[in-house]
């Protein structure tokens, strides 16, 4: 586990707000991440079957040249979020009882991060291909876009969440350790 900068300055903060020896985090932080895990494997298992199944419709001959090419990068992200998804459950059962914990907390956490993200291209072309079959290409093209910029928004918005707090979490500490002193 890295010892020095924003992981060193994270468990210092959690023993001294929450009295935490670096175990104890690792175990909440493992908690933690399965949880989030578990909701987002529901979605992406019910997305990929219901992909998987979408061949054997009777109208999936309609499709364009173009939405078939959609369909298939959108199953292949959603297989890979899958994967990614479901790889810390595997990594953890590798990595059992070897006292490997802050390796499996941070690696799982980079696969969640990665699919969710595969999960997001997936989901914007699921909205690119129901729009473009029912509507319109173009409707297709506009629907993906606006999902592209909401799942960014999103995402850009817990990055300026993560900052504000940040800066003032580093004022709350500049303020604080000048007290203590």
């Amino acid at each position: 586990m890295d010892t020095r900068g924003p992981a060193r300055d994270d468990a210092n903060w959690n023993f001294r707000a929450r009295h935490e020896t670096e175990t104890q985090r690792l175990d909440r932080n493992w908690n933690g991440l399965l949880q989030e895990l578990r909701v987002v494997q529901t979605g992406v298992q019910l997305l990929t079957g219901f992909l998987l199944t979408l061949p054997f419709q009777q109208r999936f001959e309609d499709l364009t040249d173009s939405e078939v090419a959609i369909y298939l990068a959108t199953v292949a992200l959603s297989v890979t979020s899958t994967m990614l998804l479901v790889a810390p459950a595997g990594l953890h059962r590798m990595l059992f009882r070897r006292h490997a914990l802050p390796d499996l907390v941070s690696a799982s956490h980079r696969l969640a991060i990665c699919g969710i993200a595969t999960l997001a291209l997936a989901l914007i072309g699921v909205v690119a291909l129901i729009f473009s079959f029912v509507i319109s290409p173009t409707a297709g093209a506009v629907a993906a876009a606006v999902a592209l910029a909401m799942f960014c928004g999103l995402w850009g918005f817990a990055a300026i969440l993560q900052s504000r707090h940040r800066s003032t979490h580093n004022k709350g500490d500049a303020a604080g350790e000048s007290a203590d002193r």
